[in-house]
C-alpha cells in the first residue's frame, strides 16, 4: 500500500499484554487522520489505553511522513483511503476539519471498522443521523470525545444531582470563554463555514458545554432563544477576509424538568483560556465546575459552602473510578482524553463503562445546533427537534 514502516523487516510488533491494563496492544489498533494538534492528543491517549497507532493519513502523503514519528505511528497512509482499507486497522480516529467528518466515518463504518471522530460530529443534522445509521448499520462503535465528562469532579457532580443531593434542580448556567481568537489577526479553519459549520464558536466548544450541562443535569433542552455576535468582521494579514462565523453566542434555555439556564460561549474574551463553568442550582444546594480548575467542586448551601476535594477515599464509584492519580496529583484535560479512549476500547471489546459519548451524543448536540441557527435566524425561541 506504499506505506513506511517504523519497525524493520520481518520484525513482528510486540503484542505483549500490558501490566497496567492487562490488555495486548492488538485490542485497540488504531490509526489517526488528522495530524494537528488534536491528532497528537488523540495519538497519546491511544498509546495510554494500551493500544497500538497502526499509522497515520494527511491532507498529503509528505505531511503524513513528517508526522508519523511525532504521533508514534507505524505507517504512513499515502490517504485516507488506503488507511481506511487497510486490514491492521480495527478503529480510525478522525481529527479532520469538520466538513470531511461524515464521509470519512461512513466511510469507516462501511469498511468494518469502529470510529473515534471528534466533534462537532457533523456540521450539520442530516449528516449526523446519516453517521449514526452507519455506525448502526455496521454494528460498530461510535464515539465522539466529549471529554470533559471525564474529569472525575464533573462525574462527582452528575452523581449527586442524580441521587438528589440538590434536591430538585431550579437553575444551570454558566460558560465557555476562549480568547484564542480575540485579534483580527488571529485565523483559523474553523471561520470558514465552508470547512468548520456556519456555527463557529457553538460547534467548537459550546457543544462541550451543553453536553456537560445534559450529562451532570440529566435532563435535556427543549426550547432556547439564541443570540449571535461577530466581533471581528474580518481576519487575517493585511484587510483580512470577511468573517461568516460568530466569535461568541448567548443562549437562554428551558429544561424538560422545569429548570432554566442561561450560557455564555466566547472565544473573544481577553484572558480566559479554556474556562468551562457550569453550575446547577436546586432547591436544597448548588453545585459548581470549574474546568480551569478540576480537582474541585463548589458546593453551596444557605447555611455555608465547601470546596470537595478530589480524593478518591471520599468519591462516589464512576468518579473514583476516573481518579487515576493520588489526592493532590493534579489530573488534566489529557487524562481526561486518555480515559474517553479506554472507555471506548473496553466497549469495543463488550464491556459498557457508564457515560461513554456515543455518535448519539453527537447528533444530539447537532440538534442543539439547529435550533441556535433557527432562533439567530427568527430572532424567537426554536425547539430543539430530537
Amino acid at each position: 500500500m506504499g506505506v513506511s514502516h517504523i519497525t524493520g523487516a520481518g520484525e513482528a510488533p510486540d503484542t505483549e499484554p500490558d501490566t497496567l491494563t492487562g490488555r495486548s496492544d492488538d485490542d485497540y489498533r488504531a490509526a489517526i487522520i488528522g495530524t494537528g494538534f488534536m491528532g497528537q492528543v488523540h495519538s497519546h491517549a491511544i498509546r495510554a489505553a494500551g493500544g497500538r497507532v497502526v499509522g497515520v493519513a494527511a491532507s498529503t502523503p509528505d505531511s503524513a511522513r513528517a508526522s508519523r514519528r511525532h504521533l508514534g505511528a507505524e505507517h504512513a497512509f499515502p490517504d485516507s483511503h488506503h488507511l481506511i482499507a487497510s486490514d491492521e486497522v480495527d478503529v480510525v480516529h478522525v481529527c479532520t476539519p469538520n466538513h470531511l467528518h461524515g464521509r470519512l466515518a461512513i466511510a469507516a463504518f462501511d469498511a468494518g471498522k469502529h470510529v473515534v471522530c471528534e466533534k462537532p460530529l457533523s456540521t450539520d443534522v442530516a449528516t449526523a443521523e446519516a453517521m449514526v445509521d452507519a455506525a448502526r448499520g455496521a454494528e460498530r462503535v461510535g464515539t465522539v470525545p466529549f471529554v470533559y465528562r471525564f474529569h472525575p469532579m464533573a462525574r462527582e457532580a452528575r452523581e449527586r444531582v442524580r441521587r438528589g443531593d440538590i434536591g430538585r434542580v431550579v437553575l444551570a448556567h454558566g460558560s465557555y470563554l476562549q480568547d484564542w481568537l480575540l485579534r483580527p489577526g488571529d485565523d483559523n479553519w474553523r471561520v470558514d463555514p465552508d470547512l468548520g459549520g456556519p456555527l463557529r464558536a457553538f460547534g467548537d466548544i459550546g457543544s462541550h458545554w451543553f453536553d456537560m450541562l445534559e450529562f451532570v443535569t440529566g435532563d435535556r433542552i427543549t426550547r432556547l432563544c439564541a443570540q449571535t455576535s461577530t466581533v471581528n468582521p474580518s481576519r487575517g494579514s493585511g484587510d483580512g477576509r470577511p468573517v461568516g462565523t460568530e466569535d461568541l453566542v448567548t443562549v437562554q434555555f428551558a429544561l424538560r424538568g422545569g429548570a432554566v439556564g442561561t450560557s455564555v460561549i466566547s472565544q473573544v474574551s481577553a484572558g480566559r483560556k479554556n474556562r468551562l463553568l457550569l453550575e446547577v442550582s436546586g432547591t436544597e444546594s448548588t453545585l459548581a465546575f470549574d474546568q480551569e480548575q478540576p480537582e474541585f467542586l463548589w458546593r453551596g448551601e444557605r447555611e455555608g459552602s465547601a470546596l470537595l476535594m478530589r480524593d478518591p477515599d471520599t468519591l462516589s464509584p464512576d468518579a473514583r473510578r476516573l481518579a487515576r492519580v493520588p489526592a493532590g496529583h493534579p489530573q488534566g484535560y489529557q487524562d481526561c482524553f486518555n480515559a474517553f479512549v479506554a472507555d471506548t476500547r473496553d466497549t469495543i471489546v463488550g464491556e459498557a463503562p457508564d457515560g461513554l459519548p456515543t455518535f448519539a451524543d453527537g447528533l444530539r448536540a447537532a440538534h442543539v445546533a439547529e435550533a441556535v441557527l433557527e432562533s439567530t435566524r427568527t430572532g424567537t425561541w426554536a425547539e430543539v427537534r430530537a
